[in-house]
């Protein structure tokens, strides 16, 4: 393993010097700043990230909790993160969840004692879990956040419900997703008032997660209860691709007998055929303004916009039979 020491060495300056070099700290001649850095180069010298951030009292490292990993939603969303703070000279420690609870102390207790420097948070947190770091909540927020980055679940909603009413529905489920996310109140309120302003008639079909573990049993499920459904509005692309793969299972063309519309606009809709009709979430533009917002909180920047909510639009693929009227 590679040491100060051998840096000093190869460099021939000392080890307080090179200290300084590396840490940014005291007076240290472009020369010896010269060698310092060749011999880092030349050796392959990476400084312990944690002896550099108690020397400063602060960190370049941002936690992020993410509800499940496996869902291509919210590794977009990682990734849009990462892209940010990697611009801004900052790395990320991943927290995932897999909406167990407990984990999240856990991992909060793992980011304070890296001494992160902010964290991001893509479900609630409850606010005594956090001590001295300051947060952004991303996707999914709730009224009591301050700092805040999410798409307009609302609006998804009624896109969705419109997309849906637009295409003679027939029996249609709705599913519903997890009533304690608030994102998920806004996008079944959103649907709803659609629906119910056109006197569409519909059934509820509850979801108690958004994982994909379990998400094949659950749909399993849902075709039991509703095995002559004509339409599905899915509580994200997990459901709506599995959906439409259990449909084609049994005999069930899709969309001529049973149409899907999904939610999120990840991998898993454009990989299944027919393709899956979805509302569009900009995932990695979350992650990533969310990410921005944080570093501007860190350095003290001024917050021009402290709750962001950005925009959802319809993608058409092959999993929606024609409109037959003109209402979406």
């Amino acid at each position: 393993m590679v040491t100060i020491k051998d840096v000093s060495k190869l460099a021939g300056v000392s080890v307080a010097t090179v200290s300084r070099a590396l840490n940014e700290s005291g007076y240290v001649s472009e020369k010896s700043r010269r060698k310092v850095e060749a011999a880092v180069k030349e050796l392959g010298f990476y400084p312990n990230e944690v002896a550099r951030t108690l020397y400063h009292k602060k960190s370049k490292m941002i936690g992020l909790l993410v509800p499940d990993l496996s869902n291509p939603y919210f590794t977009a969303l990682a990734s849009g993160a990462e892209d940010a703070l990697s611009e801004r000279g900052f790395s990320l420690l991943l927290g995932n969840v897999q909406d167990n609870s407990d984990k999240i102390s856990t991992y909060v207790r793992n980011f304070e004692q890296n001494n992160v420097a902010g964290l991001l948070s893509a479900l609630p947190i409850e606010a005594e879990v956090i001590r001295s770091m300051p947060v952004v909540n991303l996707d999914r927020v709730s009224d009591r956040d301050k700092y805040i980055v999410h798409a307009d679940d609302f609006q998804g909603g009624q896109i969705a419900g419109a997309t849906i009413a637009a295409r003679n529905p027939g029996q249609l489920i709705v599913m519903v997703g997890p009533q304690e996310l608030q994102t998920a109140k806004d996008r079944l309120d959103g649907t709803l008032s659609i629906l119910d302003q056109k006197g569409i008639t519909y059934s509820l079909f509850e979801t108690d997660s958004y994982q994909v573990k379990g998400a094949t049993e659950v749909v399993e499920d849902l075709f039991k209860q509703y095995p002559h459904m004509d339409s599905v509005i899915a509580t994200n692309d997990i459901y709506g691709a599995l959906i439409i793969q259990a449909a084609l299972k049994r005999g069930i063309a899709v969309p001529d007998k049973l149409q899907v519309l999904g939610y999120d606009n990840s991998s898993f809709g454009s990989l299944v055929y027919p393709a899956l009709s979805t509302i569009n979430q900009p995932a990695y533009d979350i992650g990533y303004l969310s990410a921005v917002l944080l570093v501007n909180r860190i350095e003290g920047k001024k917050i021009a916009q402290e709750q962001i909510k950005l925009p959802v639009n319809l993608v058409l693929r092959n999993s929606l039979r024609e409109k037959v009227n003109d209402d979406a």
